[in-house]
């Protein structure tokens, strides 16, 4: 498998306080790759080492084959036209529409016609299963199920390679999370993108990641497929998979294996 994104013994502190403590994981290319943790265990400083809002303080990350250490500017922007980011919360432009918040790195990256960039728009805001209509509504006018794909369809804006989730379903009701899921799936089917998901939503780990890794104790506690990381004795694999909701989840996901 090739390796899209590689993290080898990262070491993420501030001042006495240290995060991670040599830190190392994998992801392949065309993966939905899950990063799950306690709270604390620094899932989101990950993504920001990743996606180089933050430089990790020892260790070693490439993305898409650039060892970001060592980067030169111009490499560095390059490679951001190569990824999209979903945040948390949407982090959408409050003062821009949707579909203005859409096209701002169109408009930035690309010097393609204004027309041209009203047909890409039209056709993420389609993809993401919003109607034409929200294009020209405010952050403000929008459901929260709707501000997560609005800021999904910006996030798609430049085709890129790589897709960046942080907790992608909290926050939407059961339905709504699980059409959400049912979203990414297709999406990754279609475009052929590698998502890499900070989740704690335990319906998205049984149903749509292929591999993930479990942060604990400032390090990856188990890694691999759901199969693989069932066989941790670690006490927060054993806390967060071994209750009886997991066992249920688990239970189902064999009977529809079989």
């Amino acid at each position: 498998m090739e390796k899209v994104i590689e993290a080898k013994d990262i070491v993420t502190s501030f001042g006495k306080t240290v995060i991670h403590d040599k830190l190392s994981l994998e992801v392949n290319r065309g993966e939905i790759y899950g990063i799950l943790g306690e709270s604390g265990a620094g899932k989101t400083l990950l993504l920001k080492e990743m996606i180089m809002l933050l430089k990790p303080t020892a260790g070693e990350m490439w993305v898409l084959g650039h060892k970001l250490s060592d980067i030169s500017y111009q490499d560095a922007q390059m490679l951001r036209r190569e990824w999209g980011v979903l945040f948390q919360f949407g982090a959408l432009f409050t003062s821009l529409t949707v579909a203005e918040n859409i096209e701002l790195q169109l408009k930035e990256y690309t010097g393609i016609s204004k027309k041209m960039r009203d047909e890409i728009v039209k056709t993420k805001i389609s993809m993401v299963g919003l109607e034409a209509r929200a294009g020209g509504l405010y952050p403000s006018e929008l459901s929260g199920g709707m501000i997560k794909r609005a800021a999904l369809a910006r996030a798609l804006a430049m085709d890129p390679k790589l897709l960046f989730l942080d907790e992608p379903t909290s926050g939407l009701d059961p339905i709504g999370a699980r059409n959400f899921d049912a979203l990414i799936l297709e999406l990754r089917e279609l475009l052929g993108i590698t998502v890499v998901m900070i989740t704690h939503d335990l319906d998205s780990i049984y149903s749509i990641v292929d591999r993930f890794s479990v942060l604990a104790d400032k390090h990856v506690v188990a890694e691999g497929t759901l199969e693989n990381v069932l066989q941790s004795d670690h006490p927060f694999v054993e806390k967060f998979f071994k209750n009886e909701y997991a066992k249920n989840r688990w239970e189902k996901r064999v009977e529809a294996d079989v």
